[in-house]
Formats: structure tokens, sequence, C-alpha cells
């Protein structure tokens, strides 16, 4: 009997479904060739779900979201929603799924291609081979942390309220992904902190070294936040798997993005004990949407992590990344990572291309 996994699809905005049609029609081929039943089921969420429902993420959506073996996400966001309450926010779409589905684990692969390294904006001798982890606790510290919000203190000033909290608990689950991740790739974890101004991230330290003696293969270093920005730029190589909180996560995430080339290059999966979502880490860049310049690569390649992560089937993530790899190596580029002497493309296209590349590589 055919494998069969039901996948929520959520195209969402700016140039979101223009990228989720390109990572559908590798998804379909996929299904074709190796004898799979995927059921689609595709869900508003973001801007559009807030021009159609009222809110950013319905109820009906978190209902999909909730049944499904994993959410395969476009992008949310955009200006023309930025004059709206700040909790009917399309990002606030966002939050809600990693919260409502208990994704606390953010993995963001930093990879740089051969042929794309050039790219980067550091010098190629400094990025050649780079092959990042970033491994992100998605759910705590001080993006939900309470108390939180904007007080007016008896002189009339106003006063913003953020709270870093993280139990040992939530520290614990997450070094362990990171130690498991690791164990798949250079057997080497740097955990992030700022233990020396910090007391919450003392902590971290503290539980991440506790967690590190069952897993004695793996070797374990500490860096603070400031320092592990310098070396992402100074030597980045020197990096295999990253761990940290929620808010250097998405810094650090987003720096080690830039490494590769382009944003556009760069899937993540967003792990829980029972759901998983997967989405390309760029944003919805509206101001070239419906233009047929996005890159979907990202959003192709996320379908890969979740035949991974998702589904157990890491040889379709290999063989995605394999063809994407090719591709480039032929000389073919969207736009953001175009050069001279490329040959550069549209998104249909660019799609086109890996679905070729997939039909003859799955045979």
């Amino acid at each position: 009997m055919a494998e069969e996994f039901n996948i929520t699809v959520l195209p969402g905005d700016g140039i979101g479904p223009e990228v989720m049609a390109e990572a559908i029609k590798v998804l379909r081929l996929v299904e074709q060739k190796l004898g799979l039943t995927l059921k689609l089921e595709e869900c508003p969420v973001g801007g559009a779900a807030y021009e159609a429902e009222g809110h950013p993420l319905p109820e009906s959506t978190l209902k999909k979201a909730e049944s499904a073996d994993a959410v395969l996400l476009g992008a949310v966001g955009g200006p023309k929603w930025e004059s709206i309450d700040f909790s009917l926010r399309p990002e606030r779409a966002l939050l809600g799924l990693r919260s409502s589905l208990g994704l606390f684990a953010n993995l963001r692969p930093a990879k740089i291609f051969g042929a794309l390294s050039n790219a980067s904006t550091l010098k190629p001798e400094v990025v050649e081979g780079l092959d990042i982890m970033v491994v992100r606790e998605l759910t705590g510290g001080i993006y939900f942390g309470e108390p939180r919000g904007i007080e007016t203190t008896s002189s009339g000033e106003r006063k913003g309220i953020n709270t870093l909290v993280y139990t040992e608990s939530e520290i614990r689950r997450i070094a362990a992904i990171a130690f498991d991740v690791a164990k798949k790739r250079g057997k080497k974890v740097c955990s992030i902190d700022k233990a020396n101004v910090l007391e919450c991230t003392g902590l971290w330290r503290e539980v991440v070294t506790e967690a590190h003696k069952d897993h004695p293969e793996i070797e374990l270093s500490h860096m603070y936040v400031d320092n592990a920005a310098m070396q992402l730029v100074r030597n980045p190589n020197q990096f295999d798997v990253m761990v940290t909180t929620n808010m250097f996560g998405d810094i650090l995430s987003d720096e080690a993005s830039m490494l590769t080339g382009s944003i556009g290059m760069l899937p993540s999966a967003s792990l829980g004990e029972k759901h998983a979502m997967y989405e390309p880490i760029h944003g919805s860049a509206p101001d070239i949407a419906g233009q047929d310049k996005a890159n979907p690569l990202a959003t192709i390649m996320s379908v890969g992590m979740m035949f991974k992560y998702s589904f157990n089937r890491e040889d379709v993530h290999d063989s995605l990344e394999s063809v994407v790899e090719s591709v480039l190596d032929a000389g073919y580029r969207t736009p953001d990572i175009m050069s001279d002497g490329m040959k550069q493309v549209g998104c249909k296209e660019m799609g086109d291309l890996v679905a070729k590349g997939v039909e003859e590589s799955l045979g």
C-alpha cells in the first residue's frame, strides 16, 4: 500500500503563492515517481486570511494545520497591513502557528552551493564549503515571556517591557534536538548565549552542559552571542550546529543566511513533539509579487526538509538538493542570484528546471 501523507498548504502573501506553486509542481512529481499519496489542502493565512476572514490565522486554518502530517508555508506580511492593529497583522499568524502547534525547534541550514560562492558578500575562500545548521528555540524566550507590553509610569513616561524567560525543560529539549542533528553532521555543537550578563542564559549554558552528558560523542563548545556574530563573518566554517535562544537565533540565522549570497536560497523546518511546519526563510517580497521574479528554490528545498524530518525520506531530501545544485551548476539564475555570464530565468522556469531534474533523478 502506498504511503499516504496529509499536507496543509499555506501560500500566504506576496510571492508566497508563486513560490508555493513551483514547490507543489515538484511535490506532485515526487508523488508520482515514488508512488506516494499526498493529500494537499490549501488554506488562507496571513494578510490573505485577514482580507478573507478578518483574522491572519482563522480557526479553520489552524484546525487543518493541527490535523496534518506536515504544514508547508509560503510567506506572510506586507506594507498593506502595517496600519492595522498589531494583534491582527499577518506576522501574528506565524507566532500563532508556532505556539498552537508546539513548534519549539527551528532548523535553519545555511549551506552554500559551489556555483554561488561568488554571490556571497564575503570572499569566496571564506565561505567555500559553508554548511551550518542553526537550531533556534522557537516558542520561549523574550518573544513570549511575561510580563510584556507598554505601561505608563507614575511620572507619565511610557515604559516598554519584554521578559526573557526560559525553563530548564525548554532548554533541555532544544539541546537534545541540536545534539541529535549534530550526530548526522559534523558532530559539533556550539551553544550561543550571553551568560556573562543575562542570568537566564547563564541557566541556558548550565543546562546545555548537563544535557551534553547524554551525548558524549558530540563536541560541545559555548560562545557569547556578540562573539558568535563576529565569528560568523570572520570564520564561518568553524561552526557545524549552532543552538541558541529565540531572539539570538532570529538574528544569527539571518546573518548566516546572507553568507550564502541570497536569503532566497534557504529553507527551514520548525519541529514540535507532534507537528512540523516547513517554509523558506525569505519574506513575502511584495515589491516583486506577480512579476515572475521570485526565487522558488528555498520553498522547493523546504519540501525536501519535509520529506527528511516528517516523512523519514532522506533520499528525497538529498535528491532535491542535488537537483538544485545541478541547475545552478548549469548556470541558471533567478534575478536575486544573477551574475555576469549566467542565464536568467523567472520563478516558473526555475521550477520547471528543477521538476525536469527530479523526473530524471527519480526515473
